[in-house]
Formats: structure tokens, sequence, C-alpha cells
């Protein structure tokens, strides 16, 4: 094996790549008060819910330890590539640096990447799934494929859109918005980021309108979108999953579109009823 693309559990692996040796997930570990579980392939999203309807604080999650993504690094692969949650909003990415630290302690110099995504969920995807392609091409030596990386990064956009944005408030994730209409009114914001920090891009009354709202500002702000795959993830909402297909579909041309249901630190954050898009 070539190479191994290392993620945290935040980031949304399509189906036919779960089992897939080129990949492992390195779990987050997910606090409903007393109830902790590690946000892995034994992840209940319906129960998970469930428990964050009932509990009358907010859940919390924790990044994995230095030592596990250490472990993760153990591999025959020539190349070893890490892409994490945003710097901004989890401890991952520190602790995936430091792992490889104590990789190279251990083991010697390798070929390793560490990649804040600057974003998460299917942002974390759409990097793992380039890292894959250009490896797979097998044109590449692996300090350009860093590279393409970063500008492919640089241009890449997140957008979403939730029913309930307290997780996101009460776990202080919402620093960088100066100025949010309670959602109490009916008004939904479409939120975006900056190099992993989360904004307001805009809001309108209702879901409904809102993911309208979304759509056309993912299609205003685009660039190139014929020649990208567009990634669409839902917690426990698959219609509105489709609805923001078709309005993104009835207004640009994609290379790809693909729908994935969120693991369990995205449905934590995003909450039931949450739409996330990365292009």
């Amino acid at each position: 094996m070539r190479y191994k693309i290392v993620v945290d559990s935040c980031c949304e692996l399509p189906e036919e790549y779960k089992n897939d040796p080129r990949f492992e997930r390195v779990p987050l570990t997910l606090e409903v008060g007393d109830y902790q579980i590690q946000d892995d392939e034994t992840f209940d999203q319906k129960d998970f819910l469930n428990r964050v309807a009932a509990y009358p604080k907010c859940p919390k999650s924790a990044c994995p330890s230095p030592e596990r993504y250490r472990d993760a690094y153990r591999a025959a692969a020539e190349h070893i590539y890490c892409v994490t949650l945003s710097s901004h909003l989890s401890g991952s990415y520190n602790s995936a640096v430091l792992g490889k630290h104590l990789y190279e302690e251990e083991y010697g110099k390798k070929d390793i990447y560490v990649c804040d995504s600057e974003s998460a969920s299917i942002g974390e995807t759409q990097l793992a799934m380039k890292i894959m392609e250009w490896e797979e091409e097998g044109s590449m030596p692996f300090a350009q494929i860093v590279k393409k990386l970063e500008t492919f990064r640089s241009a890449m956009s997140t957008y979403f859109v939730l029913d309930n944005l307290e997780t996101l408030r009460k776990n202080g994730r919402l620093s960088g918005v100066k100025a949010l209409i309670a959602s109490t009114l009916s008004i939904k914001p479409v939120m975006g980021a900056i190099e992993g920090v989360i904004i307001q891009k805009g809001q309108s009354v209702g879901i409904k309108k809102a993911l309208t709202k979304m759509a056309d500002i993912i299609v205003s702000e685009g660039k190139d979108l014929n020649q990208k795959v567009l990634y669409i993830s839902h917690c426990n909402c698959p219609d509105r999953a489709d609805l923001v297909k078709k309005l993104l579909l009835a207004r640009s041309k994609f290379k790809e579109v693909k729908i994935l249901n969120t693991a369990g630190v995205s449905s934590m954050y995003a909450n039931d009823g949450g739409v996330i898009v990365a292009i």
C-alpha cells in the first residue's frame, strides 16, 4: 500500500470506503452527561439524538489522544496523510500533529502530512477524496500532492443551515459570529467559514427559505462548479438534503453530487435537521 489516509471521525466517508484499508477513521469521544461513546462504526444516530434531546445541558466531544494518531500512522504505506477538523473547532488537529512528533521520535522520519481542513464533516471528505484521486493517478510525488491539497483547501467552501445552533454556541464555536438573530424568531442563519472560523453568510425566515438562500449563495460565490464534486451531508433529514441537491442542480451543473448522513461529531454539532454543503 503506497499511501494511507487518516481522518478524524468528523469526516463522513462514503459507504464504499468505510472498510477500505487505505482509510482509517480515528474516533472522537462524545459525551451526553455521564453517557460516553466512541464515534466509531457502532455510532447509533437515532439513539444519540434522542439522548441529546432529553439532556437539559449541552453535549460535548473530546479529541483523540496523540498516541491514538501515532498508532494510526504506523503502517507500511510510504505516504501518510491525516485530515482533521478545523483547529478553530477542535483540538483534533493539534493532537494529530503531536502524534506525528511521537511517531518520528519512536520510529524515525516518514512522509506524514497533517492537514487542518479548516472545515468539518464533508469538508474533510472533499480533501480525503482529492488525496486518494491524486495518489491513484500515481504521477505526483508526496510534496506536490501536499501543495495541491493546500491550494484546493484554500479554494474550498463549506456552508450549513441548522435548526438549532445551541450546541455550537454553548461550546464556544461561534466566536466569529458578531451578531446572530435568535432562532426562536424562526429566522434561520446561513452559515459558512473563513479559514475554519464560522461566520454568518445570510438569513431567512423558515428552514426552506434558508436552504434556498444557501443555494443562491453557493452558486453566486462558486467558481468552475461544473468541474467540482458537490457533497451534501444531513443529520437525519434526507428530504432536506435532496431539496438542497435539487435547488443547486436547478442553478448550476456539477461534476458529481454525493449525499451522506452525518456521523457522530457532525450529528452533535449539526443537531437533528442540519444540512451541510462542501464544494
